[in-house]
């Protein structure tokens, strides 16, 4: 049975259709990613199966529940790192995941147990008691993925899990994406603009263009469906979008949060 499943999945904001029928049909254990343009529908898809945004039309489950129907048992199911900072900047790395413990309704007697498995599945005991404004931009993804494995979800929703991260710490972050699905078993779907990130994680791939899903399959099939010699994830990826290529510079919005972020961070 499918761990995550939508049927016409759709969401409109008043004439402007953001997601189109969307039909996704995800298996236990699997790292899917979740690709397009900016503005093709991936965060909107991301928010309705993660219960933060209701769908127009269509259906979607996750770990067997309705997002409309069954919202609070999808959120008690789910794990959910964000493109925005969801960490506190003014707190430690052990606070910020003892407050999130408490947040998931963590007995208090398992509490401390679980936030030590987490900064060390993480690799940041070491970081532990020190003020995440004091973070890499690399651990602060490490602490955001360890705030949403604490209640042991069976699905992990990452949007962009290594965006403005240089290519030392997004390696990292990968090692560590790989481990969770590996020791765990967890359910991962991904959204991500880097398709080396999606070539060497993901073992399938679902493409979005004008808000549709316009093909699916895994990076070795779809780079073989091209044709041709040398073919890279990317140049699929400028096949199936009508030649878009990925932005080559930051939007408005992507730039003002970046410097939102480095506000907060001091």
């Amino acid at each position: 049975m499918s761990i995550i499943e939508t049927d016409g999945l759709t969401r409109r904001f008043g004439d402007f259709t953001a997601v189109n029928n969307v039909t996704l049909s995800i298996e236990p254990g699997e790292l899917y990613g979740l690709l397009g343009p900016n503005g093709a529908g991936k965060t909107t898809v991301m928010k309705m199966l993660t219960t933060l945004l209701p769908p127009t039309s269509g259906t979607a489950t996750v770990a067997g529940f309705s997002v409309t129907r069954k919202a609070a048992d999808v959120r008690r199911s789910i794990g959910y790192v964000p493109q925005m900072l969801s960490s506190d900047a003014s707190l430690t790395g052990y606070e910020n995941l003892w407050v999130f413990a408490r947040l998931y309704d963590i007995p208090r007697n398992e509490i401390g147990e679980r936030v030590h498995a987490a900064l060390s599945f993480m690799g940041l005991e070491d970081a532990a008691g020190k003020l995440v404004r004091t973070y890499s931009g690399g651990m602060i993804r490490r602490l955001e993925i360890a705030q949403a494995i604490l209640h042991h979800p069976q699905v992990l929703f990452l949007d962009d899990p290594t965006i403005e991260l240089d290519p030392l710490a997004r390696i990292a972050v990968w090692q560590h994406i790989e481990e969770l699905r590996d020791k765990y078993g967890t359910t991962i779907l991904m959204t991500t603009h880097f398709m080396e990130e999606a070539d060497k994680l993901c073992g399938r791939v679902a493409i979005m263009h004008h808000s549709k899903i316009v093909i699916i399959g895994s990076p070795v099939e779809l780079k073989a469906h091209i044709g041709g010699k040398d073919v890279t994830l990317e140049d699929v990826f400028i096949h199936y979008t009508e030649g878009e290529r990925l932005d080559e510079g930051e939007s408005y919005n992507e730039t003002s949060r970046t410097r939102r972020t480095a506000r907060r961070l001091g």
